[in-house]
């Protein structure tokens, strides 16, 4: 006789485990201690197997009849119940460790140490506040443009343009590192590219001046061109090379742990050494996975083998509008030797070594090239440091001494 709620309510535990039967196998398990767990009974390929279909009173007769009818469905599509179930948890387990918000917050313990703590702190807010809401529980594999792009316009909508371009660009790097960890097969946002409203171009009077040089940071940063394009403009005032040896950048002369960048310099026939930041290494490792695979760091997006075209940066800082009359891409260079030497003080010879300037000691001789090393490498992290307090609004006057 099949169960009724009165039944399954007054049952009473026994001093052994006892059993009431329903239909089609599913039957009420009754503990010693009192716990009622609903138990099916099946054959699946020739074996006799259970299934549990939860607790009373978490689940009702009829809830676990309408389970018990789900599970038998499954066995005449030959299916086993069980295992579709294990393998249900283990999808669902998955798509909540690829999901966006994890690994969002992965890239951010990986790379949020290597900011300057108020960017970092902002950076991890816009994530929490305009992206988490509607894109965090998603696989990020699953997430579309369009979803990505309404989820950008709702910044959009309260006026904070700027932040937008900032978070889409962050994504950028999120997708990118999904990439490189194999959770998703591309970066969707060079998708977006143009659909987002311009950032209304700031003048840039002087690029030498602090304040000025943070509202183009702040620009550059938000900018949505390719990640190729949008690597080199960032990377560019870290570095602050000729704009042909950036372009021409190799990843066979880039050393990553050793966080140096070696190359011949052709216009003064020279070896150079390139000490590179704690932020030059986060793009460069972010872009690696995306073109790490050919010769050059930033190579043309017509892939013929060749580096990026020389118009590439120009043409985005004029998108920026940006006039060319105010920056281009020698600019970065003037932008450093200006500000290391009349704001933060630093050696001149050394900013001279950086540049890979001729410069020579007391006797007339050339420096070679491993020259003041270690200093070398002090002076481009402050300065990365400098910059990225900048590009936050933090105008700094001074912030080291300049050495004997």
């Amino acid at each position: 006789m099949p169960l009724t709620d009165v039944t399954v309510r007054n049952a009473k535990a026994q001093d052994k485990p006892t059993k009431l039967f329903d239909e089609r196998g599913m039957f009420l398990h009754i503990t010693p201690g009192g716990g009622k767990w609903w138990r099916l009974k099946y054959r699946f390929e020739g074996r006799e197997k259970l299934l549990s279909l939860g607790t009373y009173p978490d689940i009702s007769l009829k809830l676990a009849r309408e389970a018990r009818d789900q599970a038998r469905q499954l066995v005449a599509q030959g299916i086993d119940p069980s295992a579709h179930r294990k393998a249900t948890k283990e999808a669902r387990a998955e798509r909540a460790a690829n999901s966006f918000e994890v690994v969002a917050r992965e890239w951010f313990a990986k790379h949020g140490p290597t900011l300057a703590a108020s960017y970092a702190d902002k950076v991890i807010r816009r994530f929490e506040r305009d992206l988490f809401p509607t894109l965090g529980s998603d696989p990020i594999a699953d997430i579309k443009p369009i979803k990505l792009l309404q989820a950008l316009q709702a910044i959009e909508a309260r006026g904070a343009v700027e932040t937008a371009h900032r978070a889409l660009g962050e994504c950028g790097q999120v997708f990118r590192y999904a990439v490189a960890t194999q959770r998703t097969e591309r970066d969707i946002t060079s998708d977006l590219r143009g659909a987002l409203q311009p950032v209304q171009g700031e003048h840039f009077a002087a690029v030498t001046d602090p304040k000025q040089v943070g509202a183009l940071l702040r620009a550059i940063r938000g900018y949505s061109g390719t990640a190729t394009v949008c690597a080199a403009l960032n990377l560019a005032p870290l570095v602050f090379v000729r704009p042909g040896e950036l372009r021409r950048a190799e990843w066979a002369d880039i050393d990553l742990d050793a966080r140096e960048w070696r190359y011949f310099v052709t216009k003064t026939g020279t070896d150079h050494i390139v000490p590179l930041s704690n932020q030059a290494v986060e793009i460069l490792q972010a872009l690696r996975p995306l073109t790490g695979h050919g010769r050059y760091v930033f190579p043309s997006s017509r892939g013929e083998g060749k580096p990026m075209s020389d118009n590439a940066i120009l043409a985005a800082l004029r998108r920026m509008s940006i006039p060319k009359e105010e920056m281009c891409g020698h600019g970065f260079r003037a932008m450093a030797r200006t500000i290391l030497d009349e704001v933060l003080n630093v050696r001149v010879d050394l900013i001279e070594h950086q540049l890979a300037h001729a410069v020579r000691d007391a006797n007339g001789r050339a420096y070679n090239r491993t020259a003041h090393l270690p200093e070398r490498h002090k002076m481009m992290q402050q300065w990365a440091d400098y910059l990225d307090q900048l590009a936050e609004g933090n105008v700094i006057v001074a912030q080291f001494g300049r050495a004997a």
